[in-house]
């Protein structure tokens, strides 16, 4: 089996994200392309996502704080957006990274910061998910890349718990009413095991 090659994003914009919430103590967790690149099949990606759990009263502070390692957010009132859109939009000046930062409000965002799974990656030890966490994120989510993500997750991972998955996931899709989250989830997850060697 040929070697993952090394993540896409630069390493420092990571290593710069790790050293900023290690020192703010908010725990958080790398999702997105560069999670999805880690756990199930290598991709570009040009951006960085991040989720943390950080109590609002400290959204100032964090963002203010986040100079120190580089990063300034890329917009005048970001911690008024993320009031509407749980969302820190932030850029890391020395590399040119744009870095989404969400902020979990959701049960199931904190249980997955909960059971974030630590990775080596050359110097850097960065905190995941479990590949069951990012796939109810990308089905979710819902788009043509998320639904490639799953695929890869799926294939990569052979002992997923698909219970927990499917419990969130059915939750999720009832309470946005988007019956195709849990209908294209299937789909993906019974094909992946289609493909599996008997």
């Amino acid at each position: 089996m040929a070697k993952k090659p090394a993540i896409a994003p630069p390493e420092a914009t990571l290593h710069s994200l790790i050293d900023w919430l290690k020192a703010e103590n908010v725990p958080g967790l790398i999702i997105g392309g560069v999670a999805a690149s880690l756990l199930g099949r290598p991709r570009f990606t040009q951006d960085v996502d991040a989720l943390i759990s950080l109590e609002e009263k400290h959204w100032e502070g964090f963002l203010s704080a986040g100079a120190r390692f580089g990063f300034t957010p890329r917009i005048s009132d970001a911690a008024d957006f993320a009031r509407k859109s749980r969302v820190f939009l932030v850029h890391h000046r020395p590399t040119g990274i744009h870095v989404d930062i969400a902020l979990a409000g959701l049960p199931f965002e904190e249980e997955a910061i909960q059971q974030v799974k630590r990775r080596r990656i050359g110097k850097l030890m960065l905190p995941l998910p479990t590949p069951e966490n990012l796939i109810i994120m990308k089905a979710v989510a819902h788009r043509p890349q998320d639904m490639a993500d799953i695929s890869a997750l799926a294939d990569a991972n052979p002992r997923l718990d698909h219970r927990r998955i499917h419990r969130w996931v059915r939750e999720f899709s009832r309470a946005l009413d988007m019956p195709d989250i849990l209908t294209d989830l299937e789909k993906i997850l019974s094909d992946s095991r289609k493909r599996k060697p008997r």
